[in-house]
């Protein structure tokens, strides 16, 4: 139910889980075994399982989300965002030095400005684009103010 929200958390560089076929139960052990906030739209999950610390989620719109998550747990802007796999989690390399920009990036974008990275774990790539400037945008629009200067996305 917030495969979305996990994605503008990982952007925003937040060590982020999500396994949806996980059990109530498995979850909740998961979380406090991990030290995890329980992020949820459940509400029978929180009020019989009453895992801690947890985060009940109530709207349906992924940056309403993660505006909530945000001033309810009082997160403080990431240095820079994009140093997260959207899709597996995992920690993004260091950048590409440009002999590794002109093998691995195409040919397209291989001359854009900014750093590139390769996630280690699904070797997906990841460019600053236009979808990076949409999505500095939308969190922008989604919590203004919050992040700092242009100079962070990605650094």
């Amino acid at each position: 139910m917030l495969a979305r929200l996990a994605r503008w958390l990982r952007v925003l560089g937040w060590d982020t889980r999500l396994d949806p076929d996980l059990d109530d139960v498995t979850l909740v052990a998961l979380a406090s075994a991990e030290g995890r906030i329980l992020l949820t739209r459940d509400r029978h999950l929180l009020r019989d399982l009453r895992p801690a610390p947890a985060v009940e989620i109530r709207d349906d719109r992924p940056l309403e989300q993660l505006r909530h998550v945000v001033t309810v747990l009082r997160l403080p802007a990431p240095r820079g965002l994009f140093t997260r796999c959207t899709v597996c989690n995992t920690a993004l390399s260091d950048p590409l030095d440009p002999q590794q920009r002109g093998v691995l990036l195409p040919p397209d974008v291989a001359g854009l400005p900014g750093p590139a990275r390769r996630c280690p774990g699904c070797q997906r790539l990841y460019w600053h684009g236009s979808h990076a400037r949409r999505m500095r945008a939308a969190i922008e629009q989604a919590l203004p103010g919050w992040l700092p200067g242009e100079g962070t996305c990605p650094d």
